[in-house]
């Protein structure tokens, strides 16, 4: 009778939180899977996957809480498939072994200006503290390319390639060195401007400003996985590449990890700061998540690497130092 009652006692609640816990381990299995299966799906799907981190981390602590509860099956499937997770996360926080480069030092920043709104004396500032060589600029418009050069854009950076565009459609490259125009992707949604960059005393570059149509909007993802399924691959026989902007898209979500497959990298990945987030900017909610990326030829040893706050924008500036090896 008294091993009965003890039993009772451990059991009370164990249906409600038996069912409640089926149902987390359900909602977390579906998240896991759609990572791990590379399942991009609907608008919804793709929001979800952009959270993997979050659902990682989730997976962990869901997983201890039903061993906790001695729900033995579901938490050792569910800590089984977080730890293959983390183990798919984690090594974005860690910097990457890398060689020596030998050539030309680049550095290269990239920021949506948020509808032209962004504080342009904040992206100049910017710009001379660390000391760009090359800008991708997104979301440009008209009124935002008077704003910067009033506070002196042209000063530091006097080349351009600007297609300024009402409601956020414009883009633009500004750099210290020569540029000429080059397509390097097919027609988009928003303006994705390509150049040929001059670079002194090592092989020139190819620079892009990316800009993604985003994936969440009523009408579907089909225009974001068609603009990212055609961003340019590394040309092994031409100069180096590089992708700069907003890619609409995290380091889970399968447009990107193609790219990454064939001969990029991406430099916060490469310097072990992969997981800081770029967007929203200053908010909590949406939980913030990394949209803006420099991927780079994996010919071009990544030294640096950093996020950077810019009044008026949601998005935070990503700003990278790479080498450019010599002809």
């Amino acid at each position: 009778m008294a091993d009965t009652e003890v039993v009772r006692r451990r059991r009370v609640g164990g249906g409600p939180l038996s069912a409640f816990l089926v149902l987390l381990t359900g909602v977390f299995l579906v998240a896991a899977g759609l990572r791990l299966l590379g399942i991009d799906g609907n608008r919804y799907m793709i929001a979800v996957t952009a959270l993997t981190p979050y659902t990682a981390a989730a997976g962990v602590l869901l997983g201890c809480v039903a061993l906790l509860l001695r729900r033995w099956a579901a938490g050792m499937v569910v800590l089984l498939v977080a730890v293959v997770l983390v183990a798919a996360v984690a090594p974005r926080a860690f910097p990457d072994s890398r060689p020596n480069g030998v050539g030309t030092e680049v550095r290269v920043m990239s920021v949506n200006l948020l509808l032209g709104e962004a504080d342009a004396v904040g992206v100049v500032a910017a710009v001379r503290s660390n000391q760009v060589d090359v800008l991708a600029l997104q979301e440009l418009t008209q009124e935002a390319v008077l704003a910067l050069d009033r506070a002196g854009l042209r000063e530091v950076l006097p080349n351009r390639l600007f297609q300024p565009e009402v409601e956020g459609y414009g883009s633009g490259i500004a750099s210290r060195y020569g540029l000429t125009a080059k397509t390097l992707t097919p027609p988009s949604g928003m303006r994705q401007v390509g150049a040929l960059v001059d670079l002194p005393g090592s092989q020139d570059i190819e620079v892009l400003s990316v800009h993604s149509t985003p994936p969440v909007v009523p009408s579907g993802p089909e225009a974001w996985q068609r603009e990212l399924a055609g961003l340019p691959n590394r040309d092994v026989n031409g100069p180096p590449r590089v992708l700069a902007g907003d890619f609409n898209a995290t380091l889970d979500h399968v447009g990107l990890r193609r790219l990454l497959a064939n001969g990029y990298v991406d430099a916060g990945d490469e310097v072990g700061a992969g997981l800081e987030p770029t967007w929203p900017s200053g908010r909590f909610w949406p939980p913030p998540v990394t949209l803006d990326h420099v991927l780079v030829d994996n010919r071009c040893p990544v030294d640096t690497y950093g996020v950077i706050t810019i009044g008026g924008t949601d998005h935070r500036a990503v700003v990278t130092q790479f080498v450019v090896p010599a002809r």
